[in-house]
C-alpha cells in the first residue's frame, strides 16, 4: 500500500509499505477516505513545531471498513466510521473514566500520524489501509446524515474543540442571558469550532483573531468576529473562556479576560516553552485553568449529540483536494483541509 510521509521540512512523498492484516480478534482495518490536517499539521507544514521528519502523515478522518476480527460486534465491514486519533483499548481503568487519551493498556501517547510525539505510532490516515487494534472500543459509526468532508476533524479538533465549552454548558444555562458570554481567543481550527459549540449551546460568543477566513468561518457559525490581537483589556469579564494559540501573551490576556470563578481552556501546544502563569491572582480570583490533551474517543459522543440538532461545521473547512494532490497539498498547508477519495 502508499501512506503519504513528511520525508524533510517541506517535503512529502508517498512511501511504500506492508498492507496491514488482522492479527487479533478485537481489530479492524479502515480505509480512509475523507482525512483532514489537524491545527498540528499545519504547524510543521509552516515549521512552527519541532516534530522531526520521516512519519506517516494524518490522524483526523473518516474512513471505511475494511475487515474486522471476530471478536469485533460493534462495526462491519462496508461500514462508515470516525476513528479517534487515540489508541484506546476501552477497558482499563483510564477508558473507564473517560480519559482515553491515556488508555492504560498500550503506551502512553500512543496514537496515529504524529511520529515521535507518540508514544506508539500507529501510523498515519494519509494512507491506502490503516489498522485499529480495538474496533469496538474506538470506532464510531458516522451517523448518515453528516457529511464526511465537514466532519473529518471529528477524530481530534472538534471535539477538542468542544470539550472548551461543553461541559461548562450547565454552568451557563444557569446565568442570566445577558452573562452568557464565552470569549474564544482564536488561532487555527480549534478557536471555530469552541466558537460554533458555544454558539450552539446559546452563549453569545466573541471570537478575536485577526486572518479573514477564520474571523469569517466563526462569524458563519455564529459568533461576534473580532478583529484583533489580544482581548480588549476594558471589557467585562467572561464566565467562559478559550485561548487555542499557543502565544503566552494570548493566554495571559484570556485569563484576564476570565471572571473570578469562570473557566478558561488553554488547547495550544508549547513545545517546551516556559513562562510566567499568575498562579496567586488565579487563587485569588477562583478561576479554573485547564490545559492538556482532549480525550477524543469519550468526547466524540457529546459532539454527535449537538450536530445531530443541525449545527453544520463545513465553515471551518478552508480546502478540499483530492487524494493525489496530497503531498503537495499537505506541503501548502494554511488552514484546516480535507483530503478526499472516492
Amino acid at each position: 500500500m502508499r501512506q503519504l510521509v513528511i520525508d524533510a521540512p517541506g517535503s512529502y512523498t508517498w512511501h511504500d509499505a506492508a498492507d496491514p492484516a488482522l492479527t487479533t480478534p478485537e481489530q479492524a482495518i479502515v480505509r480512509p477516505v475523507a482525512v483532514a490536517c489537524c491545527d498540528l499539521d499545519v504547524a510543521v507544514a509552516r515549521s512552527r513545531a519541532p516534530l522531526p521528519p520521516g512519519y506517516a502523515l494524518g490522524h483526523e478522518g473518516i474512513a471505511e471498513i475494511v475487515a474486522v476480527g471476530e471478536a469485533v460486534t460493534g462495526v462491519r465491514p462496508g461500514e462508515r466510521v470516525i476513528v479517534p486519533f487515540q489508541i484506546s483499548c476501552g477497558h482499563c481503568r483510564e477508558c473507564r473514566r473517560g480519559v482515553t487519551g491515556s488508555c492504560g493498556t498500550v503506551p502512553p501517547h500512543a496514537m496515529y500520524g504524529l511520529g515521535s510525539v507518540a508514544g506508539l505510532d500507529a501510523g498515519g490516515f494519509v494512507a491506502d489501509l490503516v489498522s485499529v487494534p480495538y474496533a469496538d472500543a474506538m470506532l464510531i459509526p458516522l451517523p448518515a446524515a453528516l457529511d464526511p468532508v465537514a466532519v473529518a476533524s471529528l477524530s481530534d479538533n472538534i471535539p477538542d474543540g468542544w470539550r472548551t465549552v461543553g461541559p461548562y454548558a450547565d454552568e451557563l444555562i444557569a446565568l442570566d442571558e445577558t452573562d452568557r458570554r464565552v470569549l474564544v481567543t482564536g488561532g487555527l481550527s480549534v478557536g471555530i469550532y469552541a466558537a460554533a459549540f458555544a454558539a450552539a449551546l446559546g452563549a453569545r460568543v466573541d471570537y478575536i483573531d485577526t486572518d479573514p477566513q477564520r474571523l469569517a468561518a466563526a462569524e458563519n457559525l455564529g459568533a461576534n468576529p473580532v478583529d484583533a490581537d489580544l482581548p480588549d483589556p476594558k471589557a467585562d469579564p467572561y464566565p467562559v473562556t478559550v485561548s487555542t494559540s499557543a502565544h503566552p501573551a494570548s493566554l495571559a490576556a484570556t485569563l484576564k479576560a476570565t471572571w473570578p470563578s469562570g473557566v478558561c481552556t488553554d488547547t495550544g501546544i508549547y513545545y517546551g516553552r516556559t513562562f510566567t502563569l499568575p498562579i496567586f491572582e488565579l487563587y485569588m480570583t477562583g478561576i479554573r485553568f485547564v490545559t492538556g490533551r482532549v480525550n477524543a474517543r469519550a468526547d466524540i459522543p457529546h459532539v454527535l449529540d449537538l450536530l445531530a440538532t443541525g449545527l453544520d461545521l463545513s465553515p471551518a473547512v478552508e480546502t478540499v483536494a483530492d487524494w493525489e494532490s496530497a503531498p503537495r497539498t499537505w506541503a501548502g498547508l494554511r488552514g484546516k483541509t480535507v483530503i478526499t477519495r472516492g
